[in-house]
């Protein structure tokens, strides 16, 4: 459980209907990753490109093409306008068929 805490998932959820998730690692594991990511977050989501490196690839998000991002644990540092603090999901997100 102790390498979960220096961790955070993120889930990107694109246009198109597709999702794909990926853990940041907090290689020094004293959890700073996480601190940066709380700080960040507001100047991260007006980039238009992502980039992530994995073990064995570079991968390149255009933020263009995703509608939400998750993040697990809560990155709950984040404050001020627009953000719903304490907030609660009561339903999953559904998809309509057409």
């Amino acid at each position: 459980m102790e390498a979960e805490a220096n961790r955070i998932q993120i889930t990107f959820h694109y246009v198109n209907g597709h999702t794909e998730s990926f853990y940041i690692h907090d290689p020094v594991d004293d959890g700073l990753i996480r601190q940066q990511i709380q700080q960040e977050m507001r100047r991260t989501l007006e980039q238009p490109w992502w980039i992530l490196h994995l073990a064995e690839q570079t991968v390149y998000v255009n933020t263009a093409n995703v509608l939400k991002v998750e993040m697990c644990p809560s990155v709950n540092r984040i404050q001020g306008e627009g953000v719903f603090d304490p907030a609660e999901r009561v339903t999953a997100l559904s998809r309509a068929h057409h």
